[in-house]
């Protein structure tokens, strides 16, 4: 037994030390040997996601003489979290989001709502910019006008009720319609109220400027329009090994070509690592000590998916629930159309599922290769201090196919497991943080990075993400370059995005116009709802604007229903 022991002792004390040795390796590049002749391009997108698109898109416009490279280690862009079917496309307003509400000594916090709804008519406007100029084609290929639900049934009816009190006070969420009306949830959302008990009390609230959007289809659009200008280039199947800092102050980011195998580099004045999940990894690379704070915990997610036209043809909404006690924010149950490639789904979601890999094809390696000295207590702190996220992760990952059925029916209680498959959605990396004398946390929104000298910069986060895209490279233009944003680009910015710079929230009339605007651009429905709109403003026929292949999308609650009130 001693010698057991001993040896026991032995192999956990050599064990540990590999583990030190291990933590405390050199995790930022080796630098390059560069040229002086070497030439250099102005920007390196790292990424082929929505993110890269949307600041190439912005860059080429405010700069049409600036070079740019993109580099995506899959064969096509868009393929990874903006792709159709690794995302829910929400296009995030804070409509039916009840995780973006919050109750505090009996007053509600709509603060976020608010936020996220500001940040995604941002979105709208360079959407409905991209298309006017040619640079986005027909708007059904990538957003569709879907109604924004938030359902709730029991002891959350009162939530409800108080949340629409305090939301309706907004000019971005004034015509929201609540209702507690079985027979009028059952005209919104079919599928939700069939086969439903009578007697259970329920509550919704409805807005019909919602929408569904197809992150992946706009990528592609962006990028292939990018590729139409000789000073952009895109190298795909390439993956990036290294980012490392070079004497004259430029960066140097190594390369790999997946099919020949080949390496090589780029020197650039500026980079932006829009790598989804993988974006901490690289951004270790860099050897920024503004870098070091930052940790990922992996999260995926997976959901049910119909096609069937049965089921399909019953439901032209977005729903949205309340997440469980003790549940994190990305769990929000929802039942969702889908339009993608002009088909049809309803899905339902999110399970959540636990892998070690950043991205959905990434490597079961990525968290131990980011884990290093920096970063380990940090992790394990959070990890301490989230147990219930540890013991909902568990509950999750072990559900077996009746379990996520049972879920489904919560939502659509006449759901039948030979009309659902199960699909494997996107990876999210979510943030911990380590601030220099602040205790470790874990963040569950986005966070946009830009080194001190403005050279390097990074999306890392998750949700809203994609739908605020627009928002959040126009926030990190203005850390990157604040002289550029304040100076020569601000006339085109406010062409780009016609509210830059003012609050839509203070100004019903201003918010009015911009939804006009939009809404006729991208076929979305909208109704003028604010003090000095007139009916003669509103773009005309926008229900003929739903998408063809939803010849039977709910009717619309009578205005005069008196079970609805709209604001």
């Amino acid at each position: 037994m001693k010698k057991f022991l001993k040896i026991l002792g032995i192999l956990i004390l050599v064990v540990a030390i590999i583990g030190l040795i291990y933590l405390f390796r050199p995790i930022a590049s080796k630098k390059v040997e560069t040229k002086a002749e070497d030439p250099v391009t102005d920007v390196v997108l790292i990424g082929g996601g929505i993110m890269s698109a949307t600041l190439g898109t912005y860059l080429t416009e405010l700069e049409p003489n600036w070079t740019i490279q993109m580099y995506e280690r899959l064969d096509q862009v868009g393929e990874e979290s903006s792709n159709g079917f690794n995302n829910a496309g929400t296009g995030h307003s804070g409509f039916m989001e009840m995780n973006y509400t919050s109750e505090k000594d009996g007053k509600m916090d709509i603060k976020k709502a608010i936020d996220v709804a500001s940040q995604f008519e941002v979105a709208k406007q360079f959407w409905s910019y991209q298309v006017k100029q040619g640079v986005l084609g027909d708007p059904k290929t990538f957003i569709n006008p879907v109604d924004h639900i938030a359902f709730v049934w029991g002891d959350e009816v009162k939530f409800l009720e108080k949340r629409h009190a305090a939301m309706i006070q907004s000019p971005l969420f004034q015509g929201m319609e609540i209702t507690e009306d079985p027979a009028v949830i059952k005209q919104w959302a079919p599928l939700v109220m069939q086969g439903r008990d009578a007697k259970q009390a329920v509550a919704a609230t409805r807005m019909d400027v919602g929408s569904d959007v197809n992150y992946g289809s706009i990528t592609k659009q962006l990028v292939a329009n990018l590729q139409k200008h000789q000073t952009f280039k895109l190298n795909v199947s390439t993956e990036v090994t290294g980012i490392s800092r070079n004497d004259d102050k430029t960066w140097s980011v190594q390369f790999k070509d997946l099919k020949t195998g080949k390496s090589s580099y780029v020197k650039t004045r500026f980079v932006f690592i829009g790598a989804g999940g993988a974006a901490i990894k690289l951004l270790q690379l860099t050897g920024l000590e503004e870098s070091k704070q930052y940790a990922g915990f992996p999260v995926g997610g997976e959901f049910l998916i119909t096609d069937n036209p049965a089921i399909t043809a019953q439901h032209t909404a977005k729903v949205y629930g309340k997440a469980e006690l003790g549940a994190p924010p990305m769990s929000v149950p929802h039942i969702d159309t889908r339009y993608i490639d002009g088909k049809k789904y309803v899905l339902f979601g999110p399970f959540a599922t636990y892998s070690n890999k950043f991205l959905k094809n990434g490597s079961q390696l990525d968290l131990f290769k980011s884990t290093n000295k920096n970063n380990v207590l940090p992790m394990t702190a959070v990890g301490l201090e989230n147990l219930d996220l540890v013991k909902y992760l568990m509950s999750q990952v072990s559900m077996s196919d009746d379990d996520r059925l049972n879920e489904l029916k919560k939502y659509y209680p006449e759901a039948k497991a030979e009309d659902w498959r199960l699909s494997q959605g996107g990876q999210r990396v979510q943030i911990i943080k380590k601030e220099a004398d602040k205790p470790a946390k874990l963040q569950f929104g986005t966070e946009v990075f830009v080194s001190k000298d403005n050279s390097v910069s990074a999306l890392l986060g998750a949700s809203p993400g994609a739908s605020t895209s627009p928002y959040i490279m126009l926030t990190l233009l203005e850390k990157a370059f604040p002289a550029q944003v304040a100076g020569q680009w601000n006339p085109k910015l406010h062409e780009i995005v016609q509210s830059y710079q003012q609050d839509l929230n203070a100004d019903p009339a201003l918010l009015n116009r911009i939804r006009l605007d939009t809404s006729a651009t991208l076929g979305l429905n909208y109704k003028p709802r604010v003090v000095g709109a007139t009916a003669t403003q509103a773009p005309a026929s926008t229900a003929d604007k739903a998408p063809a292949n939803d010849a039977t999308a709910p009717a619309e609650a009578s205005a005069t229903q008196p079970a609805v009130k709209a604001s």
